[in-house]
């Protein structure tokens, strides 16, 4: 049986450096729940065990018709209904949008999600219901690797935005983390994340 491994079929998408790169992100599918409120709150915490259920689950299904995948690790888009979502001089976290997603083969369903979903709300509970398969086309962006805890983003993110400022660009689109480190499983200090920004196509760089 042969096993899809994303992170190795678009590497790209998935390393950074720790100096500020252009990537180009194609289009694909994920796992997605949207949500509302602080990334420490009991909202964003079902979420996110809502979409690891989910993606788990699939997995062992497709897994059973001699299809496996690798779970790819956790995104993040981040924004506020009004204004433009800055962690330099964040809004207050109980205003932060947000949309948690996990990339999945092309295979994946809806059709898969409905066969699923009642046998897996009622081991799971209800949240299961709110997550959806998403297409996403982030194109061409910026970013750059983080090291360390999420509060200490701000330098980081900071570097990335000048970077793009003096190479032309302009962002576009919303503020967006890959979680390359399981956080109950990495001291704070050891975090990996990559902080990437969509750009607009136009930059003179």
């Amino acid at each position: 049986m042969s096993k899809v491994d994303l992170s190795k079929e678009l590497k790209d998408c998935y390393k950074a450096k720790k100096k500020p790169d252009l990537v180009y992100v194609p289009e694909g599918k994920f796992l997605s729940i949207l949500g509302k409120g602080d990334p420490n709150g009991e909202e964003y915490q079902e979420a996110i065990g809502a979409l690891y259920s989910f993606a788990y689950t699939l997995k062992f299904h497709f897994k059973g018709q001699d299809k496996d995948f690798k779970v790819m690790p956790l995104e993040g888009l981040w924004w506020i209904e009004d204004g433009t979502f800055d962690m330099t001089n964040p809004a207050p976290r109980e205003d932060w949008r947000w949309r948690a997603f996990i990339r999945v083969p092309d295979y994946v369903s809806e059709e898969a999600m409905q066969e699923l979903v009642t046998d897996l709300s009622e081991k799971k509970g209800e949240k299961v219901r709110e997550v959806s398969l998403w297409n996403f086309h982030e194109g061409i962006s910026a970013q750059i690797l983080h090291i360390g805890p999420y509060s200490e983003e701000t330098p980081t993110i900071n570097t990335l935005h000048e970077w793009v400022e003096k190479s032309g660009y302009r962002l576009r689109g919303n503020h967006h983390e890959i979680y390359l480190s399981d956080p109950r499983r990495s001291k704070p200090e050891n975090l990996k994340t990559i902080i990437r920004h969509p750009l607009d196509e136009l930059g003179l760089g």
